[in-house]
Parts: C-alpha cells; structure tokens; sequence
C-alpha cells in the first residue's frame, strides 16, 4: 500500500493475505481478508487498516475515556475481526461506511460492522463448499451482493434478507471471481478454472449475456 510519494507495509504476523479492499468512503482505508497456513487450514481474519503519518496501521477507535480508581484511562478498539475458517475475499458497503461483507473456505458469509465489534451483524451459509469470491453492487441504485463458490454456483443477495435471492448455474470449475459492472445496474461477471476455464457475463434474469472461453483457468476478472 503507498502513494507516489512512498510505500508502506503492515504485516499480520501467522496470517496469509488474500484480498484487499479500499473504503469507497475513507481514503487511505483499506479491509484486508487473510487465512491461516493458505486458507487450507485454521482461522481467518479480517483487518482494517489505515495509512497515516507513521505508516499502514490497523484502524483504532476513538478513545474512549473510562474512570479507574479515580484515575481516567484511555481505551480503544483496533478493527480486525476473526472467524473460524480462512477468509478469502472482502467488499464494502455501498451505503454504510462501516459495514463490510467477507466469505470463507465453510461456504458462508459474514457481515460485520466495525460499530459493533462483538461478532458479525449476520452469518448467510448456503454455498456448499468454499465461498471464494463477493463484491457489493456499485451503481448505488440497487443494494446487491453476489458471491463465487467452488460448488460452481454464484448467489446473488439482498444484505435485509436472510437468504439468497437466487443461484446462478453453467460454470463447469470452480468459481474463483465475481464482479459487479460499475454501469450497467444487474449485471455481473464470473469467472472459473478449469476444465472450462469460462468468463460469464450474466445478469439478473439467471441467462449468460456472452460467454468467454479460454484454454488456461481463469482467476480473477475486472470491469
């Protein structure tokens, strides 16, 4: 993470980066997923980091001020949240600065909320196997998540609901990205590894506008 001006480095020590997320709200804000030993085995974190003058650290509260024994004393929060499996992937809420949506190698996915540092608002678990992709809908007009799985389906979900809209099929691999278009509103793009290393194109109406297909797995898409 750094500007023209410098680079700077955190590390999480134990802890193997897979996604990076900046805030659409706070510049210099960044939500990082990371796993245990490669995600395939132990837990995940999820750390918000931010870039100030001593360098990347993890996002603190505001202090809070609490008398002790006639003395007062300062407390804080560092906003890094954990969950029992590997989390791969992270996005931001589009209309609330502090929500964050993530999705681990148990299929599921959790909402946090850094006001609320106890645990996730909510826990969706449908994905039979790893949850390895999420992204928030950016054309504000909507409040839509979709999210990628190796059980070869993307889900598309309203974070109010307590369960997915609908599932999206035709991926012959596993799902590794999902990626809303910034323009046109219901319209996302998957990708997937081999055997039919595919990108589709797909909308709302659950029917592929095209179809890409490439020899090589595909990882990761862009809009």
């Amino acid at each position: 993470m750094g500007t023209a001006a410098g680079a700077g480095a955190l590390r999480l020590p134990g802890l193997h980066g897979y996604a990076v997320e900046f805030s659409p709200y706070c510049p210099g804000r960044v939500a990082c997923a990371a796993a245990q030993y490669y995600g395939m085995a132990g837990c995940g974190t999820l750390a918000v980091l931010e870039q100030n003058e001593a360098g990347i650290v993890l996002l603190r509260s505001p202090d809070i001020y609490v008398m002790l024994s006639h003395r007062q004393i300062s407390l804080f929060f560092q906003f890094s949240f954990d969950w029992n499996d590997g989390l791969f992937d992270v996005t931001w809420s589009e209309n609330n600065e502090n929500v964050l949506i993530t999705c681990s190698g148990d299929g599921s996915l959790q909402i946090w909320d850094m006001a609320k540092t106890k645990g996730p608002l909510q826990v969706y678990k449908e994905h039979t196997l790893e949850a390895y992709s999420v992204d928030w809908s950016q054309t504000r007009g909507e409040q839509l998540v979709v999210s990628g799985s190796w059980d070869q389906t993307a889900k598309l979900w309203d974070p109010a609901v307590g369960k997915s809209l609908c599932t999206f099929k035709g991926h012959e691999g596993v799902i590794y990205s999902t990626i809303w278009s910034p323009h046109i509103p219901g319209c996302f793009a998957s990708a997937s590894g081999k055997p039919d290393g595919k990108e589709v194109l797909t909308t709302k109406t659950q029917k592929p506008l095209s179809v890409l297909v490439d020899q090589f797995s595909t990882l990761s898409s862009r809009w």
